[in-house]
């Protein structure tokens, strides 16, 4: 199967996913958000389409970081699949989060190597180690009494 040019997505058959959401549970399809209802709930997903349970997705509002910028960037890219449209602002949040936590560079790397092959997804596994590993680097110092 061969993409069109330009699509942001891997090159692979979509495979049906099995998804179980918890009462209450929310998850991003698209540009849309199931919510699922007080009880437990499981259905199948068929087709090549963008998905992340809420868990798993930034905010604006809490993208207090280098890191969670680039992530909130990169769910965009992969949630929008419009990678050619947010080019500027990832590389913008990925000079930040070079310049905030440089130990950080092999990391950085990976992700740059999965968005540069249109590997959104694995991007984002790979940032939500950099979101562990910033944590500390970032965190500001606790006062004393």
């Amino acid at each position: 199967m061969r993409l069109p040019k330009g699509d942001c997505r891997e090159e692979t058959r979509a495979m049906p996913l099995r998804v179980e959401l918890k009462p209450f549970e929310r998850i991003v399809i698209g540009d849309t958000v199931i919510v699922n209802s007080n009880t437990r709930a499981r259905f199948i997903v068929e087709g090549d389409v963008p998905i992340l349970r809420e868990r798993d997705t930034v905010t604006a509002e809490t993208a207090d970081t280098p890191a969670k910028r680039l992530y909130l960037c990169v769910q965009t890219m992969y949630l929008k699949n419009d990678a050619i449209r947010y080019r500027a602002s990832y590389l913008a949040c990925m000079n930040e989060l070079r310049e905030a936590t440089p130990a950080v560079a092999s990391l950085a790397e990976a992700v740059d190597r999965h968005v540069a092959a249109g590997a959104l997804y694995k991007a984002l596994k790979e940032i939500r180690a950099l979101i562990q590993c910033e944590s500390p680097a970032i965190a500001p110092a606790e006062v004393g009494p």
